[in-house]
């Protein structure tokens, strides 16, 4: 009986952290990662992709901890997040939260600066400004500044998204880090926006619920969708830009593979971008935001499998 309840103690801890968020970004570093891997033909140690990855990991789910014990009061309002541990008090009192996720933080830090000793003191100085920069942007910038005062949050608030990537690019080599490096970090940061603005449409009754200013919840549906359309744009047009990214030697890093699934997939989320403005409702809303995860992912992909050929 009582490994049963330490059990649900973990599950519960562990649901706090929004792994389904942190699966993705991990899964961007591990991209950014291999991808370096294969250009550079640079093998990467074990030791360097546990410390990379788990950093990544605990960093990610400590952002999401914190952010949770920050709006632990809307989320208690919100019909979407009422169940979460903290409203539910699944986990109380919410200091508890709030301690779990400044040990996270701690711990990404300390694993990131531990890159130093598997590849070079530059590299893991570079990843620990990388996870410093994402916790503070994500919770300061973000969670307590932005969200609840600006309905253009997720801008400035998501440019954390791009540090996974970046962190695994540095955990491998230094070059090319602010050209190849930067536009995969891009690929997170434009995306984020359009997912999330399909999100808050789809949900828009429960932000405004709680006077949470997301730009698809406060503007009406019209010009909501337009925004979702036109950052969609955005975020294709940008998807092509690794592909004209070249070494020192001319050379694409990446080619047609990479090209052609950024060009399909790219077609498909405008196809649900101008479903979205044609019917600005929440089912097309909803649909966008569902596909949206697997197209960055499936971007990802494409840059590993490219780079290796």
């Amino acid at each position: 009986m009582q490994k049963q309840t330490a059990s649900s103690r973990v599950a519960v801890y562990y649901e706090l952290t929004k792994p389904k968020i942190w699966y993705l970004l991990v899964f961007t570093a591990f991209g950014a990662a291999l991808t370096a891997s294969n250009i550079y033909n640079i093998p990467i140690s074990i030791e360097t992709w546990a410390l990379m990855l788990f950093s990544v990991a605990s960093g990610s789910a400590a952002a999401n901890t914190l952010t949770n014990y920050h709006d632990r009061d809307i989320d208690a309002i919100m019909e979407r997040t009422k169940d979460r541990p903290l409203p539910s008090k699944r986990i109380y009192p919410a200091v508890k939260a709030r301690n779990f996720g400044l040990a996270l933080a701690g711990i990404s830090l300390v694993l990131a600066f531990a890159i130093s000793f598997t590849t070079t003191f530059e590299q893991g100085i570079w990843a620990t400004i990388f996870i410093a920069f994402a916790l503070v942007n994500n919770i300061i910038v973000y969670s307590y500044v932005l969200k609840r005062n600006s309905r253009t949050n997720i801008i400035l608030g998501g440019l954390c998204g791009g540090s996974p990537p970046m962190i695994g690019w540095v955990a491998v080599s230094m070059s090319d880090l602010w050209t190849m490096g930067l536009a995969m970090a891009g690929l997170v940061f434009i995306w984020i926006p359009m997912h999330i603005w399909a999100l808050t449409l789809h949900f828009k009754e429960d932000y405004n619920k709680v006077n949470v200013p997301m730009l698809t919840a406060v503007q009406s549906e019209k010009t909501s969708a337009r925004a979702i359309a036109l950052s969609t744009v955005v975020m294709v047009l940008f998807s092509i830009a690794p592909f004209f990214i070249t070494t020192e030697n001319g050379e694409n890093m990446v080619g047609d593979v990479y090209l052609w699934t950024a060009i399909a997939s790219g077609a498909l989320m405008l196809g649900l971008s101008v479903w979205v403005t044609i019917k600005p409702m929440e089912t097309a809303a909803w649909t966008l935001f569902k596909f949206s995860s697997p197209y960055l992912a499936v971007l990802f992909i494409a840059l590993m499998v490219d780079s290796g050929l």
